[in-house]
């Protein structure tokens, strides 16, 4: 078996309470490289407690993460120091939220958003920088004019492109998403999404995306879980389980009777 064929994100178990409340419980999956896994469920179904748990945001009450690292050894993320886990998450990681002020630095530049990253992981000469972070702009779709301005004169979609240019400059092999496309117009959604899949596919992300809404799903992944009371209900290929939907609860997810 080959390195890409071993998977790159593994839950074994993965459990969480919050005293006598449950967040999620028994969560097993396996994330390759290139793929995407979609997490979906309405509101407290466990959707966003899992996303935290796999990116080690915090930690399981049972189970455990298990990551393949650059050189191939897996670890367990439970076993890494802070200074191990913030380099992850500066180097091979990257995360998406849903309000991206959250994922930015509001009072610097945007060009000094994207470069911060770029400083994080050795990189020193401001010529180089300031060019990496022209041409990530440009990618996501802002104008490289604005590389001074600062996020607090953007619009929301594009702090949200600025916060995937921050994340994906230093070349991450995973990005965690919690939804990505929230509180935007139906328009702007439309051009972040086709952007996001476009980057996805040609930098051969693995991506965890949890969101509410399964056309966001059905447009960017290959795999879903569909999550109610903490517990994944059913799983299966994305257009399988949206065509063909076995469990009572996906069926009413998928007529949208159920609330988001």
């Amino acid at each position: 078996m080959t390195a890409t064929e071993q998977p790159l994100l593994i839950a074994e178990g993965l459990s969480k309470w919050y005293g006598r409340q449950l967040g999620c419980s028994d969560v097993c999956l396996e994330l390759y490289e290139a793929e995407v896994l979609a997490i979906v469920g309405e509101s407290g179904s466990g959707k966003s407690t899992l996303l935290q748990l796999l990116s080690a945001q915090i930690e399981a009450s049972a189970g455990r993460v298990l990551y393949r690292m650059r050189d191939g050894v897996t670890r367990d993320l439970a076993t890494l120091g802070e200074a191990e886990r913030r380099f992850l998450f500066r180097t091979d990681w990257g995360y998406v939220h849903q309000d991206a002020a959250q994922g930015l630095r509001m009072a610097i530049s945007a060009g000094g958003n994207v470069g911060e990253r770029l400083m994080a992981v050795g990189h020193r000469h401001y010529g180089n920088i300031r060019r990496t972070a022209t041409q990530w702009l440009e990618r996501v779709e802002i104008d490289p004019r604005r590389i001074d301005d600062t996020p607090a004169t953007f619009s929301g979609g594009m702090r949200q492109r600025l916060q995937i240019a921050r994340n994906l400059v230093t070349a991450p092999r995973l990005v965690f998403m919690d939804e990505p496309t929230g509180g935007l117009d139906v328009s702007v959604q439309a051009r972040l999404l086709d952007l996001v899949n476009r980057l996805v596919h040609d930098l051969r992300l693995a991506v965890v995306i949890v969101t509410h809404d399964l056309g966001v799903a059905r447009l960017l992944s290959h795999r879903m879980m569909v999550m109610k009371g903490g517990r994944v209900i059913e799983t299966g290929l994305t257009d399988q389980v949206l065509d063909d939907p076995r469990e009572a609860y996906t069926q009413l997810l998928v007529s949208s009777i159920l609330p988001a």
